[in-house]
């Protein structure tokens, strides 16, 4: 019997390749890069699984020039906005995703962005490097303290939740947003639930951990920053358009707020005009889930729902289940 045949679109850990080929033959991307679109649709074809990443826009498209023996395209992600739901689920394909081993991962990461942005760690390493420092002094690089500050967190889903429960080691008061109020989390932390106004408006550090829809897109705006503190700190480590880049340059130039701290950027990987020569923005190339551990559990994931699909089985987690049903009912 013929095996089954998948594409991976990037190259990710070798241990999830060996994996996916104990069962199936397996082609991985050989360029160092995301596919372009005619490279993709060319990929994709004839294949009976498709293992993508965020940077891969999976739509009618792309599962057309797959053909109809295409049965699950597996992101190596735990976001999905790059998936077309509704084409997917017309055509009967899985889709599917790695939710919950890389929460730890980016709630830490998120918090080494607001630390180096506090304290103004890649400034003050850039000089270093550039030969510049001179000896200590006492004015030099003076950054703002964290401990018994206020931080603010937009959305308290996993990431978000773990990221405001680290706040305790800072003796932090921590305010959220979220679509209702989570006891457990307020008695865990002393967390009090409010309203956006009064989230923008009493921050001293707001990190966003939100998911991106048409409501949250620009979550961030000239307005938004208008509304903060002028010490506050911005971290982003969820997804680049929450927050309007532009409207964020202008606001770090004009000192409208202190810093922002960005692992994701609305057009990556291009930055906004300016972002990246402003010395209070600290700017890293979305690696917030890029440790070994979180790394090798996605790809575990990611190779396992393949895996299932491919036998017949439900995969461990599915974001289009109407797929599943309709397959149930068949």
């Amino acid at each position: 019997m013929p095996r089954s045949n998948v594409y991976v679109t990037r190259m990710i850990p070798q241990e999830t390749i060996d994996q996916l080929r104990q069962f199936h033959d397996v082609e991985v991307n050989p360029h160092d890069r995301a596919l372009t679109r005619a490279e993709l649709l060319a990929a994709v074809k004839g294949r009976d699984a498709v293992v993508t990443l965020l940077t891969d826009a999976i739509d009618g498209e792309v599962l057309d020039a797959a053909g109809p023996q295409c049965r699950i395209v597996a992101n190596y992600a735990v976001g999905f906005n790059n998936f077309d739901l509704a084409a997917a689920t017309g055509r009967g394909v899985v889709l599917t995703n790695t939710p919950g081993v890389l929460d730890d991962a980016t709630a830490t990461h998120a918090w080494a962005l607001l630390l180096a942005t506090a304290r103004r760690i890649s400034e003050a390493e850039r000089y270093v490097r550039a030969g510049q420092w001179k000896g200590w002094a006492p004015m030099a690089f003076i950054g703002q303290d964290v401990d018994h500050r206020t931080l603010g967190v937009a959305g308290l889903g996993r990431i978000g939740s773990r990221f405001a429960r680290k706040a305790v080691a800072f003796d932090m008061k921590v305010i959220y947003t979220d679509a209702q109020p989570n006891p457990e989390l307020e008695r865990e932390t002393g967390a009090r639930f409010v309203d956006k106004a009064t989230l923008l408006r009493e921050s001293d550090y707001l990190s966003l951990h939100l998911p991106l829809t048409p409501e949250t897109q620009h979550y961030i705006g000239a307005a938004e920053l208008a509304q903060m503190k002028r010490n506050a700190v911005l971290v982003n480590a969820a997804r680049g358009p929450l927050v309007d880049e532009r409207a964020l340059v202008g606001a770090l130039r004009d000192r409208v707020i202190f810093g922002a701290g960005l692992d994701v950027f609305e057009r990556e990987p291009e930055l906004e005009a300016g972002l990246a020569e402003l010395e209070n923005a600290v700017v890293v190339p979305h690696i917030a889930s890029a440790t070994i551990e979180t790394r090798l559990a996605m790809g575990r994931i990611a190779a396992g729902n393949v895996i299932s699909v491919l036998k017949g089985e439900p995969p461990q987690n599915c974001i289009n289940p109407d797929v599943l049903r309709k397959t149930a009912r068949a």
